[in-house]
């Protein structure tokens, strides 16, 4: 397993962590998502053989979030 921490902008409410931390949960490998709002993070911990970074933000960008 390998966690990442991927910046998220965009995020101003409960609502929009609970769609980052679903998003990510819907990814195939992901064993653990924690979205930090004030941060402006994810700390996303998943199987390297299953998805990648790029996966992961790819989901982020598609729930309507921003990743850089």
């Amino acid at each position: 397993m390998t966690t990442t921490t991927i910046v998220v902008k965009g995020m101003t409410c409960g609502g929009c962590v609970n769609a980052v931390t679903k998003a990510l949960q819907n990814v195939d490998g992901v064993q653990e998502a924690k979205v930090d709002l004030e941060g402006q993070t994810a700390t996303v911990t998943f199987d390297e053989a299953k998805t990648s970074v790029e996966a992961l933000k790819a989901a982020v960008e598609e729930a309507g979030y921003d990743t850089h």
